[in-house]
């Protein structure tokens, strides 16, 4: 078995430079004007590196960075590459990680992450902060603890996934998703997951307008529901709510409990009044 090359402190320019590498080991190195560095490579190891320019990592496998920083021109940075983990680290770039099969993130902030985490499979989320819109498309089996995320329109059109203990700041999350579990998390933001099915909320605090709705299979377990009004419009609903709920209206079917339900509406014409049960404190 060959032993593993090494690169140590160089500053690389050009278009390719480090085409199709195997089994490096890459050392406080400056990849700078240059699109595609590492395309094409495999065996990858990359510590204390700076990506200055576009298209980094490219249809590669097996790749581990730690320490490194993806600054802003560095964008669409790590696309159609499997078996990568990244720890320690700052992705300034947007629209980075399309495509990706296993890849870990791990101790990483995306302070521009419009556009990130598209399309991706098998994804382990920890200790990671974002702020972009569009975050997490049509990525499948994906688990994240202690997620922070300031962004609308996040995980739309994902598949099995699981949160923990994360806080999500964003519109329109977990549109047309389907089997999502969330835990011990807090989220808020208007047309909280619309057209989804088999939303899971358990131990979690929710503060949306119109939120919950269009819902097949929508189940809480002692969450809170805090100003969220117009909840559960056309939701199959089994929850649990240890708060007040504002207001709600037309839920196809279901249980819903709660401590108080401020204002409840179920038009006639538009569902089926036997079909929900509601249940208040005291009542």
């Amino acid at each position: 078995m060959s032993e593993r090359k090494q690169i140590h402190q160089e500053f690389l320019t050009g278009e390719r430079a480090l085409f199709a590498s195997n089994d490096l080991d890459i050392y406080d190195t400056i990849f700078d004007d240059g699109e595609s560095p590492l395309k094409e490579s495999h065996g990858i190891s990359l510590t204390g590196c700076f990506f200055r320019w576009k298209y980094p990592l490219w249809y590669c496998s097996d790749i581990a960075v730690k320490d490194c920083t993806w600054f802003d021109m560095a964008r669409a940075g790590v696309w159609y590459t499997d078996n990568i983990s990244v720890t320690d680290s700052i992705v300034e770039a947007p629209k980075n990680f399309r495509r990706c099969n296993n890849l870990k993130l791990k101790n990483v902030t995306f302070p521009n992450a419009q556009e990130t985490l598209w399309s991706c499979d098998h994804v382990d989320i920890e200790n990671v902060s974002a702020k972009g819109d569009y975050f997490g498309m049509n990525t499948n089996n994906l688990i994240m603890k202690n997620f922070q995320l300031v962004g609308n329109y996040s995980f739309d059109g994902s598949r099995n996934v699981e949160v923990h203990d994360s806080k999500l700041i964003s519109k329109d999350a977990f549109w047309n998703t389907e089997n999502v579990t969330v835990y011990d998390s807090f989220i808020t933001g208007e047309y909280l997951g619309w057209n989804a099915k088999n939303l899971t909320l358990i131990n979690c605090t929710i503060e949306s307008l119109q939120g919950l709705c269009y819902i097949d299979n929508l189940v809480m377990k002692n969450c809170k529901l805090i100003n969220t009004t117009l909840a559960f419009e056309y939701s199959s609903v089994d929850a649990e709510i240890c708060s007040k709920v504002d207001s709600v209206l037309n839920p196809t079917s279901g249980v819903i409990r709660a401590k108080e339900i401020g204002t409840l509406t179920i038009e006639r014409d538009r569902v089926d009044p036997s079909k929900t049960k509601i249940i208040c404190e005291g009542k």
